[in-house]
């Protein structure tokens, strides 16, 4: 049975319910456009502002730098000073990071603008669920996240379509000015409509940990700029320099949280042999996607002559496949266990990116490109949903959120490494981009080491995932079961705050 409802506790059917949900599909669907719009901008920024490729780089990174180290930060933060009012400040704070970077006169203020979007980001990603979780009744909150999760997908799979209109029509700064009336409608919804929620205890005051976050984004920042300017500085001192201080900020950080009482990042989760073999299958496969998404959009506009509309109308297959099948996907992987689909997916993957290779000069879109992004669709139904399941089933209950959201910095810090790594592995140099012949020889050397990391995660998959690892242990409760129906992100994994068990004495 389910758990009696609080007296305040809303329903999802009553109005207040549904501006509830209103709510948070506003504030997460700002973040989830604006990870898939800013990818189709980067050719027309680059040649606005007269900036090279490391520029365009930064565009990417900067923001998942701050995301990816704050985002559980962000979580905490709701839970001691009120979801409601920690969500609204990351809704308000986005908008103002966006509205800076529509203005940005040059690429220096535009990164900056870009890692102050990351910091709202963190805030208000995992602060829309969180207002779900703890505003509607307990029996409404699994279809609650369902639709969530469901209306976000739409946002993510028209994202690249809008973001491809605005550039090609009113200029890619309107790709950030989007933002700025979503917010204008989101936070008044949510300040009249959204009772304000926090949680007392030892539980809220579980991972505020200022002091790992700040040296996880350090120790992030260090190793990513040295990867960055590699190109042009080779291995000169700003370049080693950097790399040094952040592997050296990375081990600082490892110590500095198995020392907390209340760590950000819990080193004890680790030792859990299914989790960690689950998160090292999601830092493969994600940095693999980033890589590719970051690469893909300026292949086609760079090199096949598409327009930044016709590029993003192009991505659409992926995520129009994931929102339509991946429900199914998950209810397979329930059925089989998620060993098989995890091995399956990222080898349909990779076979979908070597088949990107096709596409250069005069490629056409039904027999070269829709082809590879099918595959490519295929193999992401395929892994996406029974990886969140399974991340959720290594972990006690009362700690999948907390899984959940290592599970998706985890990815979000995978594709800023690889945006960082990729150019510089495949040799892109600062100008390749806009030189079609340079950037196509490029972009054939990258799309194999994209694939290599994709069977490398098919391989620990296949050698380390449990076929059982979503049904119960003799004797023990069901595992922890996903709320999240719709999985639409290609940058990370959905958060999911999982379902609690059911079993026949509740």
């Amino acid at each position: 049975m389910s758990e009696p409802s609080a007296p305040d506790a809303v329903r999802l059917a009553s109005a207040q319910g549904r501006w509830v949900l209103l709510t948070a599909v506003l504030g997460s669907g700002m973040a989830l456009l604006d990870g898939t719009v800013v990818n189709v901008a980067l050719p027309r920024i680059g040649e606005d502002l007269n900036a090279d490729l490391a520029v365009l780089q930064w565009t990417v990174t900067a923001y998942l730098l701050t995301l990816s180290s704050l985002i559980l930060l962000g979580g905490a933060l709701g839970d001691r000073f009120g979801r409601r009012r920690v969500f609204v400040i990351g809704v308000v704070w986005f908008a103002t990071a966006s509205l800076l970077c529509g203005l940005a006169p040059h690429a220096g203020v535009l990164i900056a603008a870009r890692a102050l979007q990351g910091v709202g980001g963190a805030l208000l990603t995992p602060g829309s669920l969180a207002l779900i979780q703890a505003v509607l009744r307990p029996e409404d909150r699994a279809r609650g996240v369902g639709a969530w999760s469901g209306l976000g997908g739409v946002a993510a799979a028209v994202g690249p379509f809008i973001g491809g209109w605005l550039v090609d029509g009113a200029g890619w700064r309107w790709v950030f000015f989007l933002n700025v009336p979503l917010a204008a409608v989101c936070v008044p919804v949510a300040l009249r409509h959204v009772p304000e929620t926090r949680e007392r205890g030892a539980r809220g005051r579980r991972g505020f940990d200022v002091l790992g976050a700040a040296l996880g984004a350090l120790a992030l920042a260090g190793v990513t700029y040295a990867l960055i300017a590699a190109p042009n500085g080779g291995a000169g001192p700003g370049v080693l320099l950097p790399a040094v201080a952040g592997v050296l900020l990375g081990v600082l950080f490892v110590q500095v949280e198995r020392r907390r009482a209340d760590p950000m990042l819990p080193p004890a989760i680790f030792r859990i042999r299914q989790f960690s073999a689950i998160n090292a299958v999601t830092v493969c496969v994600y940095a693999a996607f980033s890589g590719f998404f970051f690469l893909s959009v300026l292949q086609l506009q760079v090199v096949v002559g598409y327009s930044a509309l016709q590029a993003g109308t192009a991505l659409l297959p992926t995520t129009v496949l994931m929102l339509l099948l991946s429900a199914r996907s998950g209810e397979l992987g329930q059925r089989t266990g998620p060993r098989l689909p995890l091995t399956v997916g990222p080898l349909l993957c990779a076979a979908g990116l070597l088949l990107m290779m096709r596409v250069g000069r005069g490629a056409s879109y039904f027999t070269d490109v829709l082809p590879a992004l099918v595959v490519l669709g295929a193999g992401m139904v395929t892994l996406v949903a029974p990886l969140t399941a399974t991340v959720l089933a290594s972990v006690d209950v009362d700690r999948a959120g907390l899984a959940s959201g290592i599970n998706n910095a985890a990815a979000r810090a995978a594709g800023l490494m690889a945006v960082a790594a990729l150019p510089l592995l495949a040799g892109f140099g600062p100008e390749a981009y806009r030189s079609p012949d340079a950037f196509a020889a490029a972009f054939l050397r990258a799309m194999p080491l994209c694939a290599g990391v994709l069977v490398a995660g098919s391989l620990i998959a296949w050698l380390t995932v449990r076929t059982d690892a979503l049904r119960p242990e003799p004797g023990a409760e069901e595992p922890c079961h996903a709320k999240t129906t719709y999985h639409c992100g290609v940058t990370a994994p959905p958060l999911d705050p999982g379902e609690e068990p059911r079993t026949p004495d509740r």
